[in-house]
């Protein structure tokens, strides 16, 4: 009878060790801008590994001062590669972890068919009272949007048009709402299943802007976790890839 329970018991022991194993989870930090792909490779990544991510949105600058405060983020794709580097050298993130994940493309949309044309001679007509951005000190894609006009020279002509958003999200959001005609967005929040969504957009030239090249970098409280490890790996498949070619990034 006791040798029994004992089997019983150690059954139980491993049957729970196993289940934690299975739902072993990763906290990460994620630039709003990659909303929308990160979902779907997530749900790909639980079904293919047992593990979860538990995603959280927002701008790469605030993740920045989170992390730096102590958030208990496990890994950050940022939406530059500035800021990833910069957490490697303060000790924060590990640098063997770093790679670029995502190219970004900045575009400047409206939910509007025939609005913007094909090289964005719209921000020169000036029949729009507003211009959404994110905010160019915590969002990589905002000071893209700003390197933009700078060299189109019409900086201090769109000064008073513009209307600044916390996150590229918002920045949507904006536009979407009507509070903005149009606005500076990533490329990918403009697909919607692999697909383009209504309205009318203009693809920035990246001469008009840095690079925006998007990295990856597990953190400091992330080290050792097998969860953290095999989505670092994932995001390198073909399958992730695949994702997030058909939200309009390069790679």
């Amino acid at each position: 009878m006791q040798s029994s329970i004992r089997h019983i018991l150690v059954f139980a022991v491993l049957a729970t060790g196993s289940l934690s194993v299975r739902a072993d989870e990763v906290s990460v930090a994620v630039a709003a801008n990659f909303s929308a792909p990160m979902q779907k490779i997530a749900a790909d990544f639980e079904k293919a590994t047992g593990h979860k991510a538990q995603l959280v949105f927002g701008s790469t600058g605030k993740f920045y001062a989170q992390i730096k405060a102590g958030a208990p983020f496990q890994m950050l794709l940022a939406a530059d590669d500035e800021t990833p580097a910069r957490l490697v050298k303060e000790g924060d993130g590990v640098a063997s972890s770093r790679f670029t994940y995502a190219i970004g493309k900045l575009v400047l949309w409206s939910p509007k068919p025939g609005y913007v044309d094909d090289k964005g001679e719209v921000l020169k007509t000036g029949s729009f009272a507003h211009l959404a951005i994110a905010n160019p000190k915590l969002a990589p894609y905002g000071l893209a949007a700003t390197e933009t006009m700078q060299a189109l020279g019409l900086s201090s002509a769109l000064q008073s048009r513009l209307v600044t958003a916390e996150s590229i999200s918002q920045a949507l959001q904006f536009v979407v709402s009507g509070n903005a005609e149009l606005g500076f967005i990533a490329y990918s929040q403009i697909h919607k299943d692999g697909r383009l969504i209504d309205g009318s957009y203009w693809i920035v030239p990246s001469k008009y802007h840095s690079p925006i090249r998007q990295d990856l970098v597990v953190l400091e409280k992330g080290q050792g976790s097998a969860a953290v490890a095999a989505l670092a790996g994932y995001l390198k498949s073909d399958a992730a890839k695949a994702v997030i070619k058909s939200y309009g990034y390069d790679l």
